[in-house]
């Protein structure tokens, strides 16, 4: 199983426990964040551990290529002394050897190909977790918005918010009404001496200012002629 399908798997078996919890996307954007550090780790870790198996493998086949060397030696000796039994004998532990050492070899592409896919996926992560980290606070600023937007307009619309509405028209038309009743004993009442009073003399007034207006521009006349 590759990293980032292993990483895909236990995301979403994650996501969909907290979204059958009805918990908030900042925890889902912490838990993918999480989980590609964890993975980060145990990435790295794995790729530590297949640098020292090359290095293994690597003085294995240094070891390996010196001792076909040195059985190659033994064979010419053997061959220089007329000993072509214990020639043949050496050569053949040389093939063995050479056997054993194209084994290694092969071993080594495998580790070193695996290891450059590794290194690729570290790579990879790398660059994935900072661009998840980098818009974890935008996500969560987006988040945040929404949630307060979807308070506000659920309390516009709220059913007892509508009552309440209600309710103070309910008594704004009481008091209408209430006004009006003392509006109703105002009509015809009969006016006291003392409104009368004060009616007569306002009027009094008001016809004094007239008819010294009028003498005033009576004389302005006359005088003008």
């Amino acid at each position: 199983m590759g990293v980032f399908s292993r990483i895909s798997d236990i995301v979403n078996s994650n996501i969909n426990a907290i979204l059958d919890r009805a918990q908030d996307p900042e925890k889902i954007i912490r838990l993918i964040i999480q989980e590609m550090e964890d993975t980060l780790v145990e990435v790295r870790s794995s790729t530590v551990k297949t640098i020292a198996e090359k290095r293994e493998l690597e003085r294995r086949i240094a070891g390996l290529a010196g001792e076909i060397d040195e059985w190659q030696g033994k064979a010419e000796l053997a061959l220089s002394k007329d000993r072509e039994d214990l020639a043949k004998g050496a050569l053949q532990i040389k093939a063995r050897l050479k056997a054993d050492l194209a084994l290694l070899e092969k071993q080594l592409v495998q580790i070193e190909e695996g290891l450059a896919k590794q290194s690729d996926d570290v790579v990879k992560l790398q660059q994935k977790l900072a661009d998840a980290k980098a818009r974890e606070a935008s996500m969560a600023m987006r988040h945040t918005t929404a949630s307060a937007r979807l308070k506000i307009r659920s309390t516009l619309y709220d059913e007892r918010v509508t009552d309440a509405f209600s309710r103070f028209e309910q008594v704004e038309r009481a008091l209408d009404e209430l006004e009006g009743k003392v509006d109703v004993y105002d009509i015809g009442v009969k006016k006291t001496v003392a409104e009368e009073l004060a009616e007569l003399e306002a009027t009094t007034q008001v016809e004094n200012e007239l008819n010294a207006l009028k003498e005033k521009l009576a004389k302005k006349a006359e005088g003008s002629n």
